[in-house]
């Protein structure tokens, strides 16, 4: 968290203070960068040499370590810049998705806790910003996934989805499919997201949505034919490059063309949005042992 500063009685000290917080500026910006192109390494050292830490360097700190899988170096900092910024909902999100993968992978014994808490940050970022999607979508699914005594339920997951609708129609459709598929709904759960796809025609990520539903229901001539759609709009995305090879793996068909595939994923310039290179080395290996 940034320290507060006692008034300086020297103009000149001031003004020495007033430069090493305005350096900081570009070596955010540069450690941004760094992030955007997956290079967390470089991005925390950049980070670390900040001398006069806030909450945005310590965000992006933490969003560094949850990238490597540091979760508790994740939580740790960012807790610093929660506490630097309690309204900031997205400080909020990430804090919550870092205890979320704590719990995914603590002891029994501590899990539970870091679940909570999770829950605690999901719905604190949803209240601080309405209208975060990103915030409202992770609280939908931890509400459709966790427990009751988690604080998990259908009807919180439910009232949840009327809110995503709200600010997205695509995506409220989306999780609407999610709960019709959860409560084993198949035809709704269909339904629903082929209206995504009327929402939003140009968005690749709904019909590999609808191609992984098919895929799970046995139907994949269907799935197939929903990803040679994705494949017209955006052939080179990705996403869609990673998830077309997933597909195919798991079917365990057109394990050359997999192959390929994740061949030319791992080619491409990756943010941290896509699935991390380290799945699809993993995937990688995997096809190329069969």
């Amino acid at each position: 968290m940034k320290q507060a500063h006692r008034p300086f009685q020297y103009t000149a000290l001031a003004l020495g203070v007033g430069a090493l917080l305005m350096a900081s500026g570009p070596d955010l910006e540069q450690a941004r960068k760094l992030y955007n192109l997956t290079d967390f390494d470089q991005s925390l050292k950049v980070l670390h040499a900040i001398v006069d830490k806030g909450g945005p360097e310590y965000e992006l700190m933490g969003r560094n370590y949850y990238m490597q899988g540091e979760y508790k170096k994740a939580t740790e900092v960012l807790e610093k810049a929660f506490a630097a910024d309690p309204t900031n909902s997205q400080y909020a999100l990430w804090l919550a998705r870092a205890h979320g993968r704590r719990a995914e992978t603590s002891t029994p014994f501590t899990a539970p806790g870091h679940a909570s808490k999770a829950r605690q940050y999901f719905e604190k970022a949803a209240q601080l910003n309405p209208r975060n999607l990103e915030a409202l979508t992770d609280l939908f699914e931890y509400y459709l996934e966790a427990p009751g005594f988690l604080g998990g339920g259908l009807d919180k997951a439910q009232a949840t989805a009327a809110q995503i609708a709200r600010v997205d129609p695509g995506e409220g459709y989306w999780s609407q499919a999610k709960l019709a598929e959860k409560r084993k709904e198949y035809r709704s759960a269909e339904e629903q997201l082929r209206r995504a796809i009327e929402v939003s025609p140009q968005q690749v990520g709904r019909f590999i949505d609808l191609a992984r539903f098919l895929a799970k229901q046995g139907r994949l001539q269907e799935a197939d034919q929903s990803f040679a759609r994705a494949e017209k709009i955006a052939p080179n995305s990705p996403k869609l490059l990673y998830a077309k090879a997933d597909y195919y793996i798991k079917s365990n068909r057109n394990l050359d063309v997999a192959r390929e595939l994740l061949v030319r994923y791992l080619s491409c310039s990756l943010t941290p949005e896509d699935p991390p290179r380290s799945q699809a080395e993993r995937l990688l290996r995997q096809v190329q042992g069969s």
